[in-house]
């Protein structure tokens, strides 16, 4: 959204109480001023919507993972312990666009940091098994440019919407999907540590997948 500059008179005991709540709050003068109008006219602001979302992320969440807030509006994190040996972490860390575009909500970034080679070449095998079944599901994820980034132990997703969604559509969605991406990398190392034949394996989690995509309608 536009910003410009206007010049207003205050009080300069009104300043200083703002200067003081900006400082506890983390943020600008011009960012808080600029908040409170909103809220008093009814109008939502990048910083309110993206609060919004991730407060019905954290809902959604906190029963199975551990939400930690970020010292930026824009993100939020999350983690879970891998069933693999020494229970690695793994990290669910999504950002917000301050201006979504028609189908861009933000990232999705996935991580686990390990030194062993074989959590990461299993974790890549993974990524890439997972980028396989949303693309035959949706043939459109292998055309927009940049959908996913992959890297050693961590996948990057784009997160894509259709039309346009209430804030309490878009956290729900958002939950839902972390929500089904963990239940399956739970079950695919846990199988592979089972000895479960590759095949069998991954034939099973595609059964899974197209049960839990079901639900799944807003997030592409």
């Amino acid at each position: 959204m536009k910003k410009s500059a206007y010049s207003i008179m205050l009080m300069d005991h009104v300043v200083e109480a703002i200067d003081a709540l900006a400082a506890r709050q983390g943020t600008s003068r011009s960012n808080l001023i600029n908040q409170i109008l909103a809220e008093h006219v009814s109008f939502q602001t990048p910083e309110k919507r993206m609060q919004s979302i991730f407060s019905v992320m954290e809902e959604q969440m906190q029963e199975i993972f551990r939400v930690q807030m970020q010292a930026s509006d824009a993100m939020l994190s999350m983690q879970s312990a891998l069933r693999y040996k020494y229970r690695p972490t793994l990290r669910y860390s999504v950002e917000l666009l301050r201006e979504p575009t028609k189908h861009q909500l933000g990232w999705l970034r996935i991580s686990c940091r390990t030194q062993s080679r074989a959590l990461l070449d299993a974790m890549d095998d993974f990524f890439r098994f997972w980028i396989q079944l949303e693309v035959h599901e949706k043939p459109i994820c292998s055309q927009l440019e940049r959908m996913y980034e992959i890297g050693p132990g961590r996948l990057t997703r784009c997160l894509i919407r259709n039309g346009t969604q209430s804030t309490e559509e878009i956290g729900n969605a958002i939950s839902l999907y972390i929500h089904q991406f963990d239940a399956m990398i739970q079950d695919y190392f846990t199988g592979m540590q089972q000895g479960v034949p590759t095949e069998l394996l991954r034939s099973q989690l595609v059964q899974q997948f197209a049960a839990m995509r079901k639900k799944q309608e807003i997030l592409v």
